[in-house]
């Protein structure tokens, strides 16, 4: 890892995704051929915004024809089975490894998308009313202000176009260990990376753990509400079997379903 600086935090988390692909983290590991296959088949498909609870397939409304943008989805898990049942797809991503994946399945299973790597704490590289429907997994932890994230979803979609978002409800940030009990409280809310001593930050960085942001509801709910969006529908989950003990106490991420009135 280079020693970036604070205001280079996006640089580390590209390069920190691009190591957890190459060292085989589940979330960057592609759909198989038969996955492909059978949605294509069958129109039938399993995919996730959150660690466990499985998206409605009625969240996408028509897929067939639609264009859709997977927003920080990169590693070929959702965007081959959205093509597979007739989307347009575009993925947008940061790291260079996931979007490689992306291009590899893609040349493997036979169909167009197009790939563009990018820093979603810019301005999006799309014109206004672009989208039908935006795939947004738990990724905006990766960013320090989501607000910026729900205008310019908005703005991409066209009326009557969806967002379906993941994202965690910051309960993972009070603590620096979840793995063992005692659960001692150790941080804070909101969790800023940023505002740590550049002693804590190094260790973060330089162990590729994430620069990661805790972000609150008012920010996560109420910032779509504020770009414009109804909400729809939401649930709740939590960390899949293996990833520590606070799973069995409570919720730690949701999923929420929003359109942009007509």
């Amino acid at each position: 890892m280079k020693s970036y600086n604070k205001d280079c935090y996006t640089k580390i988390n590209s390069e920190t995704w691009d190591s957890w692909a190459e060292n085989g983290c589940e979330w960057t590991i592609p759909i198989t051929r038969a996955e492909y296959d059978r949605a294509r088949e069958s129109g039938d498909f399993t995919v996730y915004l959150t660690p466990c609870v499985k998206v409605p397939l009625e969240w996408f409304g028509e897929l067939s024809k639609s264009k859709l943008l997977g927003l920080a989805s990169g590693g070929a898990q959702q965007i081959p089975l959205f093509s597979a049942v007739g989307a347009d797809c575009t993925i947008f991503d940061n790291s260079n490894e996931q979007l490689r994946r992306e291009r590899v399945a893609a040349d493997e299973f036979g169909y167009d998308v197009e790939i563009i790597k990018g820093d979603m704490t810019k301005p999006l590289p799309f014109d206004d009313n672009s989208f039908d429907i935006i795939f947004h997994p738990v990724s905006n932890c990766y960013i320090k202000d989501v607000r910026h994230v729900w205008n310019e979803c908005y703005r991409i979609l066209k009326p009557g176009g969806r967002l379906l978002a993941g994202f965690d409800n910051g309960m993972n940030f009070l603590f620096d260990d979840i793995e063992n009990e005692p659960l001692i409280l150790r941080h804070k809310l909101p969790f800023d990376p940023l505002a740590m001593s550049d002693e804590e930050f190094a260790r973060m960085r330089d162990n590729f753990e994430g620069i990661q942001f805790s972000h609150s509801l008012e920010e996560q709910l109420g910032g779509q509400l504020e770009a414009g969006f109804t909400l729809r529908a939401l649930y709740e989950d939590r960390d899949r079997e293996g990833y520590g003990l606070l799973r069995e106490y409570t919720a730690q991420y949701m999923a929420t379903l929003a359109i942009k009135p007509v």
